[in-house]
């Protein structure tokens, strides 16, 4: 059986006692993943609105939204980010509704200063690109 990184948050970067916002929520996200998410972490999620430092981001991005406006997402989400935590775009599989091409999210990342990682199943309906800025290696 297939892992995905929901039934392993940890591949996600994030640990114990994280704070991790979550940008562009809509009743289409994957609740198991923000279960699992929070299961790790044992904190819940914070919002777009929540204005401190956070130790990790998840944007929920599907296709037809604004590839400028990812661009402006990712770069608000890394302002709060403390000590270049892990930043996730996750946008729906290929073949499902508002599924995004990788190509746009490499895109959008790159206006932004940031390096997209190879896609990584998240879920039955998700994939995650992980985003590094340009220059940090692992």
């Amino acid at each position: 059986m297939n892992q995905t990184a929901s039934a392993n948050a940890e591949e996600f970067g994030f640990h114990k006692g994280d704070l991790v916002q979550e940008w562009l929520w809509d009743d289409d996200v994957d609740d198991s993943v923000r279960a699992e998410i929070e299961g790790l972490t044992g904190e819940e999620l914070v919002d777009e609105d929540y204005d401190s430092d956070v130790d990790g981001v998840i944007i929920w991005w599907r296709d037809g939204d604004d590839e400028d406006e990812l661009s402006d997402v990712i770069v608000d989400a890394y302002a709060v980010l403390g000590d270049d935590g892990p930043l996730w775009v996750l946008t729906p599989k290929p073949g499902r509704p508002g599924a995004a091409n990788s190509s746009t999210v490499q895109s959008a990342a790159k206006t932004a200063g940031m390096n997209a990682a190879t896609p990584l199943t998240v879920s039955k309906d998700w994939n995650g690109i992980q985003l590094r800025a340009f220059g940090k290696g692992r």
